[in-house]
């Protein structure tokens, strides 16, 4: 297991929502991704955050992204 920044896409409706920069644990033979306690709930709110306000706003073309630094 190593610890290091990544990055997820995920999808609905036809939009894209990517979210990058954010330290998880991976598994170096599998590439299996796991979270500390409550890291992939934080990551739900944010990624639904990120849907919300594409569809809120329609100003997307198809593809949100967010960067963690």
């Amino acid at each position: 297991m190593k610890r290091k920044a990544i990055a997820q896409e995920f999808e609905k409706e036809g939009v894209k929502v990517t979210l990058s920069g954010f330290k998880a644990w991976v598994c170096e033979q599998c590439g299996e991704i796991y979270f500390e306690p409550g890291g992939a709930e934080k990551v739900a709110q944010a990624v639904n955050c990120l849907f919300a306000l594409a569809f809120a706003e329609r100003q997307h073309k198809g593809r949100v992204s967010a960067h963690l630094s």
